[in-house]
């Protein structure tokens, strides 16, 4: 996830760039650039860095000019540095573009495009599109046609902002699956990732679709469609944000923002390892002595991750914390050990430890980040990218469920390597990954009735949530949730726990949370569950069957998914509840007390 912004009218280009950057950094914070129109050329400056220190040293808001773009950036392809920070021009340098989102074939572009001539300057998906209008070009089309042209190539999501140095009075902006909104002034134009970035100036706005284009003047704009190049009608509207509420589109908190971004998330998380995660499944296909090491929130994706791996790929991994990993297994690590770490800064103390005793023992390591360019990436041999984009608040949401989705196209990818007898089922399974981010949508719609629950709940002092199989790492990672950020005491197990030991906490009213897909384990959940009614325990389940609706309490509908895929939607209720808890308890859920973002101490 990154910020873009564009701008067009009389004001002074650059200040109101950089002044909406600033608004838009909580989207990216890698590197900053900015292209502003000038008389005979197009002039950059770019860098890796935060706004501010950048723009001491490189003077953005000095560039003279009307018109222009900028980027604060969120690596995806490429480390975060001078040559990789937008904006990306084409070998002219007549066209210069920034870029939210994910190209999915940008490297089968890429390769098409050297083989024509064209030299690139980074390892960014973006320069792509720059190259591919410019080849565009060359067919002696209109710089809209060739434009147009260029995105019909694109695999992906991306939201765009694109200046062309031969056409002074035009900026052009495109949004397909990754944000992008328009900004209607009085003779002047703006274009931006989120509202914020121009609020300062105008209320007015149009919210740009999926598929569509537009061409921005100082006091007019055009939308189109991209497939047809069809004008489209749009109505502008009028907001009544202030900045603060701007920042977080709405959202009283980032938390809740970050929820409910999930569906993005969760595409872009698909999108931008679909080129290559088969590759990595033949790297680590042979081997069989594996480890997972994560901590916190992560470590619950590993378990997920072990699951999926025995299930659909025959391995046998073993899960451990990472701060316990080098005390206690760093003796069975050699050259035929695989890593797999799981850290969403990439800076993780303890699993940094971790991945450098591997490397020692000489062990393959795989890590799962979300940082690019982080410690994590930097030391180990493969790399797979959650792209959730940057998360503001504590408590781990869109980094989780991104987390679980890659885990699951890892262990689809390695099962069609290793158990060809069930490559259907696999292909099946893969096709209902597409569906989740809808899924997710769909359990967004009920946020209403989680919060009135936990109306019913706020004052209860004990939770407990149970899950078997697949669901023990939801039940762990709900429960986390909660302990987190409403400070309320939560013990997450497996069911099959309840009678050796925790059945002797469940009294009349103690909220049990019953994590209960359809799927083989069903019936003993079912028997679990009757346990805890006979303590009259208070049952509210997840899950989709009338068996199970009959002996709950409070039964929360869910979509039907394969049960395999069920931890990515079925946590996300929890994440609401846990939330809603905190926000009534008094708390400030994206700064709870005594936790940071990233523990980068042991």
């Amino acid at each position: 996830m990154c910020g873009i912004i564009g701008y067009i009218g009389e004001r002074k280009a650059s200040e109101v760039l950089i002044e909406g950057l600033r608004r838009l950094e909580y989207r990216g914070y890698d590197s900053v650039g900015v292209a502003v129109n000038k008389k005979d050329e197009i002039e950059i400056r770019k860098a890796a860095g935060r706004i501010d220190e950048l723009n001491e040293k490189l003077k953005f808001t000095e560039i003279e000019g009307k018109s222009g773009i900028a980027q604060t950036r969120w690596a995806t392809h490429g480390e975060p540095n001078d040559a990789n920070a937008h904006p990306h021009t084409d070998c002219s340098g007549e066209i210069a573009l920034v870029h939210n989102g994910i190209i999915e074939n940008y490297l089968e572009l890429k390769e098409e495009l050297l083989e024509k001539g064209h030299e690139f300057k980074s390892e960014t998906d973006t320069e792509v599109i720059a190259h591919l209008i410019e080849e565009e070009l060359k067919k002696n089309r209109s710089f809209e046609e060739a434009l147009r042209k260029a995105l019909l190539k694109l695999k992906g999501s991306f939201a765009l902002a694109i200046i062309y140095s031969k056409d002074k009075e035009h900026l052009y902006f495109v949004r397909n699956e990754s944000p992008l909104v328009l900004g209607v002034g009085d003779g002047e134009m703006f274009a931006a990732s989120d509202v914020p970035a121009f609020l300062a100036y105008t209320n007015k706005v149009v919210f740009l679709d999926d598929g569509e284009y537009a061409i921005l003047s100082r006091d007019s704009f055009t939308v189109k469609d991209i497939k047809t190049g069809k004008e489209k009608k749009k109505e502008i509207k009028e907001i009544e944000w202030t900045l603060e509420m701007a920042e977080k589109q709405g959202y009283p908190h980032f938390m809740l923002k970050e929820i409910y971004e999930q569906p993005q998330a969760v595409r872009d998380a698909i999108y931008g390892n679909a080129g290559n995660i088969d590759q990595i499944a033949r790297e680590i296909a042979a081997y069989d002595k594996i480890f997972i090491v994560a901590m916190g929130t992560s470590y619950h994706a590993a378990l997920y991750g072990k699951y999926l791996l025995q299930r659909l790929a025959g391995k046998v991994p073993i899960v451990e914390e990472a701060s316990e990993f080098r005390y206690e297994a760093g003796n069975l690590i050699d050259e035929r050990t695989l890593i797999i770490a799981i850290t969403q800064s990439g800076e993780t103390a303890d699993t940094l430890a971790a991945i450098k005793l591997a490397k020692e023992k000489g062990a393959k390591v795989l890590s799962i980040v979300n940082v690019v360019g982080s410690m994590a990436t930097r030391l180990s041999d493969l790399v797979i990218y959650t792209h959730a984009g940057p998360e503001i608040g504590v408590a781990a949401t869109k980094t989780y469920t991104t987390q679980l989705t890659v885990l699951a196209m890892l262990a689809i990818a390695l099962g069609k390597q290793l158990k060809s007898g069930e490559s259907a089922y696999l292909t099946k399974l893969n096709k209902e990954l597409q569906r989740v981010p809808d899924l997710i949508e769909e359990v967004l719609k009920h946020e209403s009735s989680l919060k009135d629950l936990a109306e019913v709940l706020k004052d209860k002092r004990d939770f407990f949530y149970i899950g078997r199989g697949v669901s023990v790492p939801t039940a762990f990672e709900g429960a986390l949730k909660l302990k987190e950020i409403s400070y309320i005491h939560a013990e997450g197990l497996s069911a099959g726990e309840l009678k050796h030991g925790p059945l002797a906490l469940i009294e009349d009213g103690v909220p049990v949370v019953a994590i209960a897909p359809s799927g083989k384990l069903l019936e003993k959940m079912i028997s679990n569950i009757k346990e805890v009614n006979a303590r009259r325990g208070l049952i509210i389940s997840l899950g989709n069957s009338e068996s199970l609706r009959s002996v709950s309490d409070i039964f929360l509908e869910m979509p039907e998914v394969d049960e395999l895929l069920s931890p990515i939607v079925y946590v996300v209720p929890l994440q609401i509840l846990a939330y809603h808890l905190a926000v009534l308890r008094g708390n400030d859920p994206d700064k709870p007390r005594n936790l940071a973002k990233s523990v980068t101490v042991e």
